[in-house]
């Protein structure tokens, strides 16, 4: 009781936790009541998600208007960081929520299935990709980090009718165990070096030690050994072997969130790590992700050409664009230039354009959710030509065709990466964007130019056409207009140490 009386704990600013606490108040009232009203109307669980991530939407943009004059602070003990890049990155992930509520209540109508599990799931993983974007400390990152992973297992197995379901979410769990380990392991390693978890406590230790002969082996083991664990996150290569199985067995609005939250959570949470806890030794990391990104966009454009499942080619698409995001985090290295912004435009773009092309998979793949083959898109333009228009304008923006949001996003990062004088990088990721362009069009031609094989009615849910239609509304308008984006992704900046 001694102790107990002695100990303050931190002053809580529960404004600025309003979009957390939103997300929490949904989970915990979508289990509560949904418990006890067992006859909920149709769509009234994506109702309270969908609302619980508008809150946090309208909560993030009055902090982003709020942040105009100011620059940023830190909160709960400096555990939290509140500033422009974490409220932009908070914008993404509650926008990639709401549409994903409305792909999931579209797949469980045509499951003839409903409850409250999924949507909770769906908050949760929120919940952890919130934290993540924001945290200034290591062991809170690593919360947000299981907090989000742990949900995204679960959910990935949730298809009980499915053995593919089953087995991607256990071989996820398996392999994001294993990830898991190595971040923590790396904290640890960094905190005995540093003596400190806080990332901005990290940047401050780094900066009054001077290591001529860079001897400090047990800084740089702990380095890697987070670049291994958010590597598996962002699934870059050689770390990427859990996506493409993951991905394929998931159902389809999961694979959707976890490719578009997921790689902004872990992205965000890469660039902060690095940009502002190890700066100083950017001289250190930056070959490795210099490495990382080459690799990435290799194997992700590759290994797509090969595949003839179009989840499976999408997962290796994302592979891919992971790449291009980590050549603009190399940028960003050189500590000059706009890598963090073209980062940040890129992972904004992605995750619009992966929402809208996997939601095109759920209305094809059937009441099974498995009919993704290659084959069962030909002759969709014949079918559907609206549903196949739509597919071609999201896949010619992941090809980078101009006038397409694709485009912007691309053409960004590989600027930032000449401005740095990167330029076996930029012309990599241009080698490996053309590669990748016969992927999207292999599967356009297929739509186009093939006779369908199947006369099976296609039955598109108007949630599914909603999150259509703001995909495609979203990749040309930024397309036509890119410096709506572009100027945002400018003013996303860190907060002072």
């Amino acid at each position: 009781m001694v102790l107990a009386a002695g100990l303050v704990g931190p002053s809580i600013p529960w404004v600025e936790l309003i979009p957390i606490l939103s997300l929490l108040g949904g989970a915990c009232f979508l289990l509560l009541v949904g418990s006890l009203v067992p006859n909920w109307p149709r769509r009234g669980y994506a109702w309270v998600t969908g609302v619980s991530a508008v809150v946090a939407i309208v909560a993030n943009a009055i902090k982003w208007n709020n942040l105009y004059y100011n620059k940023g602070a830190l909160f709960l003990a400096d555990a939290i960081s509140i500033d422009r890049f974490s409220v932009l990155a908070s914008i993404a992930i509650c926008l990639a929520l709401v549409m994903s509520a409305l792909l999931v209540s579209a797949y469980l109508l045509r499951m003839n299935a409903d409850g409250p599990e999924l949507y909770a799931l769906l908050l949760t993983a929120g919940i952890g990709a919130l934290v993540m974007v924001s945290a200034n400390d290591l062991i809170v990152l690593f919360l947000g980090l299981e907090t989000l992973s742990l949900s995204l297992y679960l959910l990935a197995a949730s298809n009980r009718d499915r053995e593919e379901s089953q087995e991607s979410g256990l071989k996820y769990f398996i392999l994001g165990g294993f990830s898991s380990a190595f971040f923590l392991y790396g904290v640890a390693l960094i905190f005995g070096s540093t003596g400190s978890t806080k990332i901005s406590g990290i940047s401050e230790a780094l900066s009054g030690n001077i290591s001529v002969l860079r001897t400090d082996a047990l800084l740089l083991v702990g380095i890697g050994m987070l670049l291994v664990g958010l590597g598996f996150k962002v699934s870059a290569a050689p770390f990427h072997i859990w996506t493409p199985d993951v991905y394929e067995g998931a159902p389809t609005p999961v694979t959707a969130f976890m490719a578009s939250v997921g790689k902004v959570a872990a992205f965000a949470a890469l660039m902060r790590v690095l940009m502002v806890g190890l700066e100083q030794r950017a001289d250190d990391w930056r070959p490795v992700v210099w490495a990382l990104a080459l690799l990435t966009v290799f194997v992700g454009s590759i290994l797509a050409v090969v595949q003839t499942n179009v989840k499976r080619m999408l997962a290796y698409s994302s592979i891919s664009h992971a790449g291009f995001i980590l050549v603009g985090v190399e940028a960003a290295g050189h500590m000059s230039g706009d890598g963090i912004a073209s980062s940040m435009n890129y992972l904004a773009i992605y995750t619009v354009l992966v929402m809208g092309s996997f939601a095109i998979v759920l209305a094809m793949s059937g009441n099974s959710d498995g009919e993704t083959n290659l084959s069962d898109f030909k002759g969709l333009a014949k079918r559907r030509p609206a549903l196949a228009l739509a597919f071609t304008v999201l896949l010619f923006a992941q090809a980078g065709v101009p006038l397409t949001a694709g485009f912007v996003a691309k053409f960004a990062v590989i600027k930032s990466a000449v401005e740095v004088d990167s330029y076996v990088l930029a012309v990599a990721a241009m080698v490996a964007a053309v590669i990748g362009a016969y992927l999207y069009l292999r599967i356009a031609v297929s739509m186009w130019l093939e006779e369908p094989v199947s006369e099976n009615e296609i039955s598109v849910d108007p949630a599914v056409v909603v999150v259509i239609a703001l995909a495609v509304v979203a990749t040309l308008v930024v397309g036509l207009f890119p410096e709506l984006l572009l100027q945002a992704t400018r003013l996303a900046r860190f907060a002072p140490r």
